[in-house]
């Protein structure tokens, strides 16, 4: 279900966050339309935080040491990578009015990106909202492959060691399944909201001022002691 706003009506961050707890989020029809369009799923994608699946060949990867994983340093970049044409997607839905907005809520602290590093560039990344125990998944990017995959498994684990409740991916892709993305009713998927909204997580648990190795994220993933 999606509905029109006309492009003279202003969004302010404490709309878009009422719309989240509702249940709703924004999405514009391509980056040169002004437009915004409420959207509510009638089959919402979600990963169940205990049941989080990293394949084999991508463990590798994340142990490596290949990619430097640090939060909230970028939001620009990472937004402007979410913006640009990926393999499958050739067009987005990021225009100035999300950009503006999300940059607001980032600025607020109620916005956060994950950025993957690689030779000390920009190599991939994501964003998404923060409201009371859930994270909202916005958009995520890569330059290098693999990079967003190694973005979602920090994700994934800053969640769990800031007392997360829901991860909330909109909409379930293949890729998103191989993680364990699954998709739920919309009365089921409120009744998952309603209680994350209870209480409130800290997406700030893990430190910010170092990145956390990806040997001990997946430490913690398989049951050890926090990263």
């Amino acid at each position: 279900m999606a509905s029109r706003e006309s492009a003279l009506v202003d969004i302010t961050p404490e709309v878009l966050l009422k719309a989240y707890a509702c249940g709703i989020f924004p999405m514009a029809e391509s980056a040169e339309d002004p437009a915004l369009y409420w959207i509510e799923p009638e089959r919402r994608g979600i990963i169940p935080l205990d049941r989080f699946h990293v394949p084999a060949r991508l463990a590798r990867t994340v142990r490596s040491g290949r990619f430097s994983v640090l939060v909230d340093r970028d939001f620009d970049a990472v937004i402007a990578g979410c913006s640009e044409p990926q393999v499958g997607r050739s067009r987005t839905w990021i225009n100035a009015r999300i950009r503006n907005l999300y940059r607001k809520l980032y600025q607020r602290g109620d916005c956060h990106t994950v950025e993957v590093y690689e030779n000390g560039e920009l190599a991939g990344g994501l964003y998404g909202v923060s409201l009371g125990r859930a994270f909202f998944g916005e958009s995520m990017f890569h330059y290098a492959r693999d990079a967003s995959k190694v973005a979602l498994v920090h994700l994934v684990v800053r969640l769990r060691v800031g007392g997360y409740r829901l991860l909330d991916t909109q909409f379930v892709t293949d890729h998103l399944r191989t993680f364990g993305a699954v998709e739920v009713s919309r009365p089921a998927y409120h009744k998952l909201l309603d209680a994350a909204l209870v209480g409130e997580a800290d997406f700030d648990a893990l430190a910010l001022d170092r990145p956390i190795s990806g040997s001990a994220a997946l430490a913690h993933l398989a049951g050890a002691e926090r990263p």
